[in-house]
């Protein structure tokens, strides 16, 4: 039965870094691969043992990996619908507001910024989803789009690096209490800037980052028209920003587990959104 554990780890690591290859999403053979992980140990009647080392009753064993696993998907549930919320109340539209430069080179050096340090609080796949939506609007053609999203890809992955919650990675080293806060910003703050800014200057010095960005076509009905600005975006966007940072804070204070700050930030963002627009006043949007 060992050597079955083994094979179906093999099998199913090897499914998951040939996704794309295989056209199917990594989370169908992590699922299968574990759940047959642990049915050849329960069938093979497997020695388990606990974080130190001791044997250890099988259903105690699962208690704690499915805790751990528990733990990290409330962190990410709780950024993700905390993102949602500030997206909900056009809170990322009050970002958008206040840019109102047409030089492609000067656009540039906005986007890296707000790409890193949105990735720091959001985490670098929920900024990069944000950062694209942001410049469909800045950028109306998607010729000259391309290059400012592949700078806030870059600048996004750089921004995760070194915050313990912009990244799933550090994410899960943080709250394993492998890393700590103090540590991690100490070590990959200035490699990350430096990784931000190098690409910057080099795309900002290409020709094609030269005049103006192309105006939208005046020619669509639509074209050029702004949405309507919601009354509490710059409360929300705030109040999420804040909840977010608030969580390593959390932590670091009462010593807990990193997903209980994150509720407790949810709990907050969410209690402000409820007191801001009543869910009615949503259903047209």
């Amino acid at each position: 039965m060992l050597f079955s554990v083994i094979l179906s780890f093999i099998i199913g690591y090897v499914a998951i870094v040939f996704e794309h290859p295989l056209k199917l999403d990594k989370t169908v053979p992590a699922l299968i691969m574990a759940a047959l992980c642990w049915a050849f140990v329960s069938l093979g009647h497997l020695e388990v043992f606990d974080h130190h080392g001791h044997e250890a009753a099988l259903d105690n064993i699962l208690l704690h990996h499915i805790g751990k696993t528990a733990e990290i998907l409330i962190f990410l549930i709780g950024a993700m619908t905390i993102v949602e919320l500030i997206d909900l109340h056009g809170g990322f539209g009050a970002i958008t507001d206040r840019i109102k430069t047409t030089k492609k080179s000067t656009m540039l050096w906005m986007v890296m910024p707000l790409a890193f340090f949105l990735s720091a609080t959001l985490d670098n796949l929920a900024c990069t989803i944000v950062v694209v939506s942001l410049l469909r609007k800045l950028v109306p053609v998607k010729e000259e789009r391309i290059y400012f999203i592949s700078l806030g890809v870059i600048a996004a992955n750089a921004g995760g690096a070194w915050s313990p919650i912009g990244d799933v990675t550090t994410t899960m080293l943080w709250i394993g209490d492998r890393i700590s806060v103090s540590g991690l910003v100490l070590a990959l703050l200035l490699p990350s800037i430096a990784c931000a800014i190098i690409p910057t200057a080099v795309m900002a010095a290409m020709p094609y980052m030269k005049g103006n960005i192309t105006p939208a076509d005046t020619s669509d009905n639509h074209a050029g028209e702004k949405n309507p600005k919601i009354k509490g975006a710059d409360t929300m966007l705030i109040a999420g920003l804040a909840g977010l940072v608030f969580v390593p804070i959390f932590k670091t204070v009462t010593h807990l587990p990193p997903y209980v700050g994150m509720m407790l930030s949810l709990g907050i963002v969410w209690l402000i959104s409820e007191y801001l627009h009543p869910d009615e006043e949503f259903e047209d949007k």
